[in-house]
């Protein structure tokens, strides 16, 4: 038995984040040996394959670190990321085992980490990185049995379903959550403590976490913020009333989290509604409750709408609309609702827009007939860049062989589990159709995810500038749904759309340029909420007169009411004309806060008429923060604003 050390362990795990898709089943394994063996600290089979395998991952290491350092696959990840990478990667010459194989290679490696080092110096000094440039843990992927089955749900059909994930190869595809839904609940003994179903679930609830346990996969729970389920009052399961999590919070934690063993929770909302309770209040409260029993529960808020910047403080995602359904019409609603929710997505916390309708042939529980294999390619791509928790909803045992191959799609999975966790936003918004767009493997690197959304009833022609994209030169594109080079334009890209569809494609250009616009639409809001509480807070609003057919209304009145630019960069610092487009300024005031110095404007005309104004101010080389808005009396609607260098 070969021993693999604590450090080499920790070195493939690194490795793991950067490697290529055919490579890290075999990293995930050796990590897994290790830390789910610890009475044989690293040990390994000793069979004459898994060895030839465990050998190729340490040539993997030597050359990857190669590649890494000095290779053409440089650029895809950060200097900073390239030294500490090859920093690591270099203790791996301390130890025995898998010594040998590596120092089959050991010029690629001290030429690596030398090269790394000099790059420091002698190259272009990065831009700090942002929080949004470090890997996070991405998006989950999984299946649920909401949309396929309710509430009617047993024991037999959750392992059955969790059984077919890794036959059908969705395991290996990167799903890894079977999360079990509102269905599962008996009733509280004298003492409150939940009982699983006797009928649906006769072994209780621990052996089913366990059997999805024992596949390599997660497991998740269901619950509601308040005493009762969605089940009990719209599916008239009784069993659900008194079954939320409201007065049990300590208990129900340690009997899901520690008795039973779960990984995650999605906590819905229609019980706390049913009681006036405030959001905020109950999901910060239940995600102490988890927290005193395991700190790395994922838990979902389903609360239908986007509940606040407070979310990201009490969970991994948040439901941004309505349940979905299968019909092009629901998608197209629940795609309406996170166009413009980019900044609150980031940090390993997601914007979640509901489990997938894909796969149902007049068979949804949840209602409409299912969607044509065009729509469902534009269901999943979209789900995917803007980095929404991908979760199956479909009975995996009736689901098309169309439906699971674009499921499996590789590169569209990419860009759903990209290091870097962004949310693609909308760069063009002409006629009916979006163009969204989004950094993947690098902040501001060449390389770029973009969709062409056509969400309309007919056909949608897209033209759309390459500088809108900051692109400069020449542009490589390639299909990823069908796996397709399309070849090198300049300029302009133009495509024809047919109704309900999209297409996603990898862009990389020759040059990435500085932005000079900056839309309202892009900005992130700290008191910005969807809960239709206040007739008067602010909020991302339809104009079309405005330059992405979108402003932000409702600004000021308060001094933590701005709208906030995070990442405004410039190339090398120094003086900008800062132009503000905006409507509604009679009688109001902007104050623009750059990086801490506030200008104040009071001059803004004598109508509501959208018009604009400019004024100087000095970036800083790298990223600026950029804020707008009026302390103590409303400001006017913000449209965007532009920069342009000043001699």
């Amino acid at each position: 038995m070969a021993k693999i050390s604590s450090k080499v362990i920790a070195v493939l795990k690194n490795i793991l984040i950067f490697a290529p898709a055919n490579k890290k089943g075999v990293i995930a394994q050796l990590v897994e040996q290790r830390t789910e063996n610890p009475c044989v600290p690293g040990s390994i089979p000793g069979g004459t394959t898994f060895r030839k395998r465990y050998r190729n991952v340490a040539q993997l290491v030597a050359h990857y670190v190669r590649d890494v350092g000095v290779g053409r696959s440089s650029r895809l990840i950060p200097t900073i990321k390239r030294v500490a990478f090859c920093f690591s990667v270099s203790y791996l010459l301390c130890f025995k085992t898998p010594t040998y194989y590596i120092m089959k290679n050991r010029s690629f490696i001290f030429t690596a980490v030398a090269a790394s080092l000099l790059c420091v110096s002698c190259t272009k000094p990065q831009t700090t990185l942002s929080e949004n440039e470090r890997p996070f843990n991405p998006p989950i992927m999984g299946w649920s049995s909401w949309n396929a089955f309710l509430v009617d749900i047993s024991e037999d059909i959750i392992k059955h379903q969790a059984d077919l994930m890794v036959e059908k190869g969705l395991k290996d595809a990167g799903y890894q959550y079977i999360n079990v839904d509102d269905g599962y609940f008996g009733k509280r003994d004298e003492n409150g403590v939940m009982q699983a179903n006797e009928k649906r679930f006769p072994n209780g609830m621990k052996p089913v976490a366990d059997h999805i346990h024992s596949l390599g996969m997660k497991a998740g729970l269901y619950t509601d913020a308040g005493t009762r389920t969605c089940g009990s009052l719209w599916n008239k399961d009784s069993i659900g009333i008194g079954a939320g999590i409201y007065g049990h919070e300590p208990q129900d934690a340690q009997l899901y989290f520690g008795d039973w063993g779960f990984d995650f929770i999605k906590i819905d909302y229609c019980g706390g509604e049913a009681l006036g309770l405030d959001e905020k209040e109950r999901y910060t409260s239940i995600r102490n409750s988890i927290d005193k029993v395991n700190k790395n529960v994922s838990i979902n808020i389903c609360r239908w709408a986007y509940p606040g910047t407070w979310a990201k403080d009490a969970a991994t995602s948040w439901r941004i609309s309505g349940d979905i359904n299968a019909h092009w019409n629901s998608l197209k609603y629940v795609v309406g609702k996170n166009l413009y929710l980019s900044a609150y997505a980031g940090n390993g916390h997601y914007n979640d827009m509901d489990m997938m309708v894909i796969g149902f042939r007049n068979n949804s529980r949840v209602g409409g007939n299912g969607l044509t294999p065009t729509e469902e390619e534009a269901h999943f791509g979209l789900w995917c860049i803007m980095s929404s928790p991908l979760l199956i909803g479909c009975d995996l045992e009736k689901m098309p062989d169309s439906s699971l191959e674009l499921l499996k799609n590789k590169e569209l999975i990419a860009l759903n589990q990209d290091p870097l966790g962004l949310q693609a936003y909308v760069a063009q918004h002409k006629n009916e159709g979006y163009v969204l767009v989004k950094d993947i493997e690098q902040k501001r690197g060449n390389v770029r995810a973009v969709a062409l959304y056509n969400p309309s009833d007919t056909v949608c022609r897209f033209s759309v500038p390459f500088s809108s994209l900051e692109f400069g030169g020449n542009v490589k594109v390639r299909d990823l749904v069908r796996h397709s080079d399309l070849g090198s334009f300049s300029g302009i890209f133009e495509q024809t759309l047919p109704a309900h569809s999209a297409m996603f494609l990898r862009m990389e250009g020759e040059a990435r340029l500085e932005p000079t616009l900056y839309e309202a639409e892009w900005a992130y809001l700290p008191l910005f909420n969807d809960l239709g509480k206040n007739a008067k807070g602010i909020q991302y609003a339809y104009d079309k007169e405005a330059s992405g057919k979108m402003k932000v209304g409702f600004l000021g009145g308060k001094p933590e009411n701005y709208a906030e630019w995070r990442e405004v960069y410039s190339e090398n610092g120094g003086r900008y004309n800062m132009t503000i487009h905006y409507s509604h300024g009679q009688g109001r005031q902007i104050e623009v806060d750059v990086n801490g110095i506030i200008t104040k404007i009071s001059s803004l005309g004598e109508d509501d008429n959208h018009s604009q104004i400019s004024i100087p101010v000095e970036l800083k080389a790298g990223y600026n923060t950029i804020r707008i808005g009026n302390s103590y009396d409303w400001a006017p609607d913000i449209d965007c604003f532009t920069l342009t260098k000043t001699l």
